[in-house]
């Protein structure tokens, strides 16, 4: 038990690194970052893929495609939104709404499975809801405090906006990848990993020339094909690449296999913890006390829907 929490400890303590990255190069638009974390994710699964070359034969076409899919969702698109709404909001303020998923997850669970694994009781979710629903507006108007009056307010909508959609993204992916592997138990969950990884090399390396061709045409300023700062960006994106991609997902993997499915959900509070933690260790200060306080009903309110369990489902006996 104790290894397992250790474990998804290590992984939010790593995947929290995605949040700071953005900060650190923000004159590099949210698609070229998210392009080039993941042409660094693809590099590394190639070595792993020749490893696991036999097993990976194995997948037919179908998977391949479904693992594309999975890759452009969940990789590509969700930090493109995040890292995009994070330039644009502050890490913080996104930082809360991602630490959302488990409930979100919950609910949307509770929408497409239920009738498949029980459904959770609306009304035992809703002390939930609101505690979240009062930790993102702790947050907001801490951060809109914290911008005096030199903030666009256009700007910070959309920011929000995209941060949702990276919700979304994150939502959509866990539950279409566990139907896959529940579906396939014949395959093992760390070659599933490095299929994903091999088939997001190539998506990312044309989006990273997508966008780069965008910016030669709307920022001819803007020096290609590394930025303005390579000696930063580069590294920068091998080591979330490494860090956030493969390593967080290997620590994440073995603390799956360690812990009951139950106890997973509460565990992602600590890539909400340590995205907050880099935050304001980058900014050199405290957070402020509505922000402390925004936290707290945040993992108030996951905590007590992750507790909540599902009804039994009635069966109909016929006579």
């Amino acid at each position: 038990m104790l290894a397992g929490v250790l474990f998804a400890l290590a992984a939010g303590l790593m995947w929290g690194l995605i949040f700071v990255g953005p900060l650190l190069v923000p004159d590099y638009p949210g698609a070229l970052q998210s392009a080039g974390r993941y042409v660094a994710f693809g590099l590394i699964a190639l070595p792993l893929a020749w490893l696991d070359r036999r097993r990976l034969r194995k997948l037919l076409a179908a998977d391949w495609r479904e693992a594309l899919k999975l890759s452009l969702v969940g990789n590509l698109l969700y930090y493109t939104f995040l890292a995009s709404a994070i330039q644009r909001t502050g890490a913080p303020v996104s930082t809360m709404i991602i630490g959302t998923l488990p409930v979100v997850m919950a609910i949307t669970a509770n929408l497409c499975y239920g009738h498949l694994e029980g459904r959770l009781a609306w009304r035992r979710l809703a002390p939930a809801l609101l505690a979240i629903g009062a930790g993102l507006a702790c947050v907001n108007v801490a951060e809109l405090r914290g911008q005096g009056g030199e903030w666009d307010l256009t700007r910070y909508l959309s920011g929000i906006a995209l941060a949702v959609l990276a919700v979304a993204c994150w939502t959509w992916y866990p539950l279409r990848n566990a139907r896959w592997l529940r579906t396939h138990p014949q395959h093992r969950p760390a070659t599933w990993a490095t299929a994903q990884g091999v088939v997001t090399l190539p998506l990312a390396l044309v989006m990273y020339a997508l966008v780069s061709a965008q910016l030669a045409w709307q920022r001819p300023a803007f020096a290609l094909p590394f930025g303005p700062q390579p000696q930063l960006f580069l590294p920068l994106m091998l080591v979330i690449g490494l860090l956030c991609s493969w390593l967080g997902t290997l620590c994440w993997n073995a603390a799956s296999q360690r812990l009951p499915t139950v106890f997973m959900g509460p565990l992602i509070v600590f890539e909400t913890l340590s995205g907050l933690l880099w935050t304001f260790l980058w900014r050199q200060s405290w957070p402020p006390l509505l922000t402390i306080t925004g936290i707290l009903c945040l993992i108030l309110g996951v905590l007590w829907a992750m507790r909540i369990k599902p009804e039994p489902l009635l069966t109909s006996i016929e006579h």
